[in-house]
């Protein structure tokens, strides 16, 4: 019989990882005060517009077998005009009294990420191997606990871990949908690495190390530039986890913002690329995004959302087009990002010319 290889083991990181041009440029934000830059984060752009986290806790108790078993979850979303189809296998994970039960990622584990992120902008913190093509975070489960409750979103030290272990074990591949034989392009784990060292039990010791690996969709954003700074203080203030993906989704396409441009969405395309508008009544569902528009409004993010019913027949609503108006405020951090993103490039190529 012939012997199992084992898995070969991940590199150790080097001073290098943590310092490098690519690094520091996702981690300098385009801001006047050290205020202002705490707010700051960076949306992932293919990434960020995948709906990787839609289905909710509720929802996945009535999907489970007997068991505590969930199926494949599958959906297709667009982007930037091309039809990309989604596969996520759930984490399974095992519980106190020894069973075991499946879990999508949800709005829970999107907080999670974001603030793993942002926790990553912090020098020192975050780390960049271009070599090994890794790209993720060192942290602690109280540094992690103190950035989420800072947000307005406290979680015990028992919900972070299950969150990081959720996203550690949950698989997802993305690969395209345009009606020819589909080829994979990623499929890998949320966070493809996760370690932590302690001589106590993990959720007894909150000062433990973690090293975190994020997705390669994320370290290829890093690499290429393709991130943008955005409010991310803002968008963690929304009650609703459709009005966080409202607020990213303005943040990577409504960049051209100014008082005299705006910016049009349709009800049926955010239902189908957010997969979060899940109800019986299409009018419940018209309800929610209007609500989450207006939230919007509340957090200073739009000026004036405008809704144009377009009605089939018998006047039932097939559709609803939201014209969308920034606000003074929006409209300067759109002028940052662009501004950052452009001395990003120019640094980079600077960088690369001096090697």
């Amino acid at each position: 019989m012939a012997e199992r290889k084992k898995p070969a083991a991940q590199p150790l990181l080097s001073n290098n990882d943590f310092r490098n041009t690519q690094l520091d440029l996702f981690q300098n934000f385009l801001c006047n005060t050290q205020h202002e830059g705490d707010q700051l984060s960076n949306t992932i752009d293919l990434w960020d517009n995948i709906p990787r986290y839609s289905i909710s806790r509720q929802a996945m108790g009535k999907l489970r077998t007997a068991e505590g078993f969930l199926d494949l979850h599958e959906l297709t979303f667009s982007y930037k005009g091309n039809r990309l189809k989604v596969i996520i296998q759930p984490a399974r994970i095992r519980e106190e009294d020894g069973k075991t039960t499946d879990y999508y990622p949800s709005a829970s584990e999107e907080l999670v990420e974001d603030a793993l992120r942002k926790i990553a902008a912090e020098q020192q913190r975050g780390f960049f191997d271009k070599t090994n093509f890794r790209s993720g975070v060192v942290f602690s489960l109280y540094m992690l606990r103190e950035e989420l409750r800072q947000r307005g979103h406290s979680r015990s030290y028992q919900e972070i871990i299950r969150s990081l272990q959720i996203l550690s074990g949950s698989l997802i591949e993305i690969s395209s949908d345009e009606g020819n034989d589909m080829e994979a392009f990623s499929r890998t784990n949320y966070l493809p690495a996760l370690t932590a060292v302690s001589r106590r039990k993990l959720s007894k010791n909150p000062e433990a190390k973690w090293v975190a690996q994020f997705h390669p969709l994320v370290t290829h954003s890093i690499d290429a530039l393709t991130y943008r700074q955005f409010n991310y203080h803002r968008m963690m203030a929304h009650s609703t986890q459709l009005a966080r993906w409202l607020h990213k989704q303005l943040s990577l396409k409504f960049t051209f913002a100014s008082p005299t441009t705006t910016f049009n969405m349709s009800y049926r395309s955010i239902k189908r690329d957010s997969a979060l508008v899940n109800y019986k009544r299409e009018r419940d569902g018209i309800e929610a995004v209007s609500n989450a528009f207006e939230e919007l409004q509340t957090k200073k993010v739009l000026q004036q959302v405008t809704r144009e019913e377009i009605l089939g027949p018998r006047g039932k609503i097939e559709d609803v087009k939201y014209t969308l108006h920034a606000t003074i405020e929006f409209i300067r951090e759109m002028k940052a990002a662009n501004k950052r993103l452009t001395a990003a490039v120019d640094n980079s190529g600077t960088a690369k010319k001096s090697r």
